[in-house]
């Protein structure tokens, strides 16, 4: 893994690395919050341009210590996951689901994993969304938990599906067949 050392967690939660995850963060969030009508190939050219950049940056931000003391808050409700799933299966309709061969169940599994980028996209979602409230709070020590907790499940959770939902993602938005249906 690359880690940017900072010498102080105060330095670390305003790096400019971690600025530029917040500025990305921000506009995957706006993106899946608005809720005017979109057409799936608009969508899926934004969002499949974010998800990179959403990537590169989480994967770049500096290192920070876990501090078991301060408990976060969870902003984001059921409501609003729920809202931002159903906005993006709404948007893909039949193109939602897909095979899922990136998953320990796979080995064990005698029947095809079936995944879905609304709902992954909404789990990157809840986890950015929350960071984002709470760097509007400007609670220092809160901060640097949300940032230790964002790189965490970044790296045993949501960066994998991320990487996921951009094969399905490319291939309604790029393929063949979708090309005379989109």
């Amino acid at each position: 893994m690359s880690y940017i050392q900072m010498n102080n967690e105060s330095e670390a939660i305003y790096a400019p690395s971690v600025i530029d995850f917040i500025t990305v963060s921000a506009e995957y969030c706006v993106t899946l919050e608005k809720n005017e009508p979109i057409e799936k190939k608009e969508f899926l050219g934004k969002i499949t341009k974010l998800l990179p950049l959403v990537y590169v940056k989480a994967a770049v931000l500096p290192e920070v210590e876990d501090d078991d003391e301060v408990m976060l808050q969870e902003y984001v409700t059921e409501d609003d996951y729920n809202f931002v799933q159903n906005r993006v299966w709404s948007i893909l309709k039949g193109d939602d689901e897909y095979l899922e061969v990136f998953t320990q169940d796979m080995q064990f599994s005698e029947t095809p994993v079936v995944a879905t980028i609304s709902e992954n996209l909404a789990d990157i979602y809840q986890d950015l969304k929350n960071l984002l409230y709470v760097y509007g709070d400007r609670n220092e020590e809160c901060m640097q938990a949300a940032l230790y907790k964002v790189e965490e499940n970044f790296r045993n959770y949501w960066g994998q599906k991320l990487v996921n939902a951009m094969r399905p993602m490319h291939e309604v938005l790029y393929g063949e067949k979708q090309q005379e249906e989109i």
